[in-house]
């Protein structure tokens, strides 16, 4: 299980910028949020922290040049293109989606 995680995350977060990000990011996300919420912050500070922690994730994925996972989810599901690797990584899992499959410019 921890293999399948790290062989589809590490394809996607080679930026070291877009790893640091994460590194915030996915805690301040997953683990301030309810830990506010817990603790009976004012809502504002689980708020904060649920849109912080998701602006510094998708801020790292523009750098890294490819869509943040929820938006390779939603685009899929609506039939757009979308970029699930950075330009010169790996092609996308769909070979079908010329945005993934075209070479880097």
């Amino acid at each position: 299980m921890i293999r399948r995680f790290l062989n589809n995350y590490l394809p996607r977060h080679t930026n070291r910028t877009n790893r640091a990000l994460h590194l915030v990011g996915v805690p301040l996300t997953f683990v301030g949020t309810p830990w506010a919420l817990i603790e009976g912050a004012a809502w504002y500070y689980p708020l904060g922290c649920f849109l912080c922690g998701y602006l510094l994730q998708l801020v790292g994925h523009a750098i890294e040049g490819n869509d943040a996972g929820e938006v390779v989810f939603l685009k899929k599901k609506l039939g757009m293109p979308y970029t699930e690797y950075a330009p010169g990584g790996p092609s996308s899992s769909r070979s079908e989606n010329a945005a993934d499959s075209s070479p880097a410019d």
